[in-house]
């Protein structure tokens, strides 16, 4: 379970984050809201690449708030940036190796390609560079999600940058994500079709939290604009 209490985070006078409070134990929640409204930075504050100005984080009743990304990641919290990074130098194979851990046999690596939908003969092997498109990539980094198996996933717009084929697959992708994996996945998204499959749904605006709730409850409110926004 994770815990935000009375999180802020401000920066040169300005507040992006105000006193966010919040407790996530449900499999799929996504948080949404406008651009600027401090998604992509709340997300970074519970992963540790960003650090609060105030308040502590709790997770699975340990205050993680001063632990780095290294000891969150030991602790169970995975992290997928809006623009995955490419490694010059790494093939898919060792990534995925890294993911998993060195007692993954190829096999299971090759199954973690699959289960996104790569033909895995032909990527196992292909270097992580610009010949992988925006999609391809975004594939990668899911399977990655799954071989590494944290207790806690945070994928920041994993829609960012492709195309619409590749936006179908991805979805595709998420739904298998979130029916076979145990551990439980946050996301920040604009898209209606990520925000439907979801459990809960965080609406932010300003750095502040506008609603949290069932995805049942807050969607009809986001696509009929009554919620001071859309998606």
């Amino acid at each position: 379970m994770l815990e935000l209490k009375n999180i802020c985070y401000s920066v040169s006078d300005k507040q992006i984050i105000s006193d966010v409070s919040l407790t996530l134990n449900d499999h799929f929640v996504a948080i949404t809201g406008p651009n600027g409204s401090g998604k992509s930075t709340l997300a970074k504050i519970i992963a540790g690449i960003v650090t609060p100005t105030s308040g502590r984080i709790i997770f699975n009743g340990e205050d993680i708030t001063d632990l780095s990304i290294t000891e969150r990641a030991n602790r169970g919290i995975s992290y997928a940036f809006q623009q995955p990074i490419r490694f010059k130098g790494l093939t898919v194979r060792d990534l995925m190796q890294l993911a998993a851990g060195k007692d993954a046999k190829y096999s299971e690596l090759c199954d973690y390609l699959v289960q996104v939908g790569l033909p895995a003969k032909e990527y196992i092997r292909r270097g992580l560079d610009d010949s992988l498109s925006g999609g391809e990539i975004k594939r990668i980094e899911i399977a990655m999600a799954f071989a590494r198996s944290s207790e806690l996933t945070i994928f920041d717009e994993p829609e960012a940058g492709i195309d619409l084929w590749s936006f179908q697959k991805l979805i595709q992708v998420f739904k298998k994500m979130v029916n076979e994996t145990a551990g439980n996945i946050l996301i920040i998204s604009h898209q209606e079709r990520i925000l439907d499959f979801s459990d809960k749904i965080i609406y932010l605006k300003d750095g502040s939290v506008e609603m949290y709730g069932d995805k049942s409850e807050i969607l009809p409110q986001l696509l009929s604009g009554t919620a001071g926004g859309s998606v």
